[in-house]
C-alpha cells in the first residue's frame, strides 16, 4: 500500500511539473502564430487563463484518478493481507500437527490457488511421512520386543544356574543378536528406498543373466531343504538396474518361497518380456497367502502367519517392503499373487526393459 502510494505521489508531481515547464511554452508559440505577439495584455490574459485551466484540470483530474488507484490498491492489498493470513495460519496448522486441508482460499486468483494447492499438497505429504514414522517406530519397538526378551530370560536363566554358559547358550545369544542386526539394516535399507534416498549404480544387463546368477546360489540351500528350484527364461532382454540391488530383490524372494515351500516341493525362478516391460517371478507351490493378507503382504513387519515372529528362521518382516521400494526405485515394481491357503504364491518384479543407463 505504501510503496502504492509513493508511485502515485511521484506520479502526480511529475505530470504538474512536466505541465507547468512545457505547457506555458508551447502555448505561447502558439499565441505567437496565432498573430497576437503584438497583444501583451491579451497574451497574459490568455497565458493566465490556460495556466488557471490547465491546473485545474490536471488537478482535478489527478486527484480523482490517485483516489480511484488508491481504493483499488486498498481492496487489492486487504484481499491479498487475507489470503497471506490464510497461509499463516495453514502454516500454523501444519506446525502444531494438524495437516488436513490446511488452507482454503475462497474466491482468490489463479497464481494463489496453485499456491495454496502446493502448500496442501505439502502438509499431506508431512502427514503421511509423520505417519509413516509413528508406524515405524511402533512396528520396530514391536519387533524388537521378542529377541530382546529371547536375550534377557537366557541371561536371567544363567545368572540363576538353570542354564550353563555353554555354546548352546551362547548360540541362542549370537542367533537373537544377528536378529537384532538384520533388524536394524533392513529397518535403514527400507526407509532408504521409501524416501529415495537409496543410491543406485544402474549398469545394463540381461534378465537371463541376472536369474542365472541367483539360481546359481540358491541351488545347494533348495537342495538341502529338499526342494526343487526351476529357472525357466521365456524371454529375455537388457534392463538397466543396479544388478546388486535387484539380486537383493530375487534373493528376497526365494528366501520367502524357501522359507513357505516344504520338502518335496517346487519353486520356480521366470523371466519373461511383456511389450516394454521385463517379468521376473518367482513362483512356489507352498503355504500360499490367505486372500485378506494379500493386499498387505508387502507392508513392513506385515506377517500373514504371526506365529513365525517366534521361528529362528523368520526373517525381520521388511524383506518384500524393501524389494519393493527397490523395484519402484527402478521404474518398475513388485506385486504377489495367490489362489489361497495351501495354492502357492507368485512375485513378479517388473522392470522397464531397456538398455539406456
Amino acid at each position: 500500500m505504501v510503496g502504492q502510494s509513493l508511485v502515485l505521489a511521484g506520479m502526480a508531481v511529475t505530470i504538474v511539473v512536466v505541465a507547468i515547464l512545457v505547457g506555458p511554452a508551447v502555448f505561447d508559440d502558439h499565441m505567437r502564430q496565432a498573430g497576437h505577439a503584438n497583444q501583451p495584455d491579451v497574451l497574459q490574459h490568455a497565458q493566465e487563463a490556460f495556466f488557471s485551466a490547465g491546473l485545474l484540470s490536471i488537478g482535478v483530474g489527478l486527484l480523482v484518478a490517485i483516489a480511484g488507484a488508491l481504493a483499488v490498491t486498498s481492496v487489492t492489498t486487504a484481499r491479498l493481507g487475507r489470503w497471506l493470513t490464510a497461509l499463516k495460519r495453514g502454516a500454523e496448522r501444519v506446525s502444531s500437527g494438524r495437516y488436513e486441508q490446511p488452507v482454503v482460499l475462497p474466491r482468490t486468483s489463479p497464481e494463489l490457488e496453485r499456491v495454496a494447492d502446493a502448500f496442501n499438497a505439502m502438509s499431506a505429504e508431512i502427514q503421511n511421512t509423520e505417519a509413516r514414522r509413528r508406524t515405524l517406530l511402533t512396528d520396530v519397538a514391536h519387533e524388537m520386543r521378542t529377541p530382546l526378551a529371547a536375550i534377557d530370560i537366557t541371561l536371567e536363566a544363567v545368572e540363576d544356574g538353570l542354564l550353563s554358559a555353554d555354546a548352546g547358550t551362547m548360540a541362542t545369544l549370537r542367533a537373537q543378536s544377528r536378529r537384532l542386526a538384520r533388524l536394524a539394516e533392513d529397518i535403514r535399507d527400507v526407509s532408504a528406498a521409501e524416501e529415495g534416498h537409496m543410491l543406485l549404480d544402474p549398469g545394463p544387463v540381461s534378465t537371463e543373466a541376472l536369474i542365472s546368477d541367483v539360481a546359481a546360489q540358491w541351488q545347494r540351500p533348495f537342495r538341502e531343504a529338499g526342494v526343487a528350484l526351476h529357472m525357466e527364461v521365456e524371454d529375455s532382454v537388457v534392463v538397466c538396474v543396479d544388478e546388486a540391488r535387484v539380486a537383493q530383490v530375487l534373493d528376497n524372494l526365494l528366501a520367502n518361497a524357501l522359507r513357505h515351500t516344504d520338502k518335496g516341493g517346487h519353486v520356480r525362478l521366470t523371466a519373461a518380456v511383456s511389450g516394454s516391460t521385463a517379468h521376473v517371478s518367482v513362483t512356489d507351490d507352498g503355504e500360499g497367502i490367505d486372500a485378506s493378507a494379500l493386499p498387505h503382504i508387502m507392508e513392513r513387519f506385515f506377517r500373514a502367519d504371526p506365529a513365525r515372529t517366534l521361528r529362528e528362521d523368520s526373517g525381520t518382516g521388511v524383506g518384500l517392503a524393501i524389494s519393493r521400494a527397490i523395484a519402484r526405485r527402478h521404474g518398475g515394481d513388485l506385486v504377489a499373487d495367490s489362489a489361497g491357503l495351501g495354492r502357492g504364491a507368485t512375485f513378479t518384479l517388473s522392470l522397464p526393459a531397456s538398455c539406456a543407463c
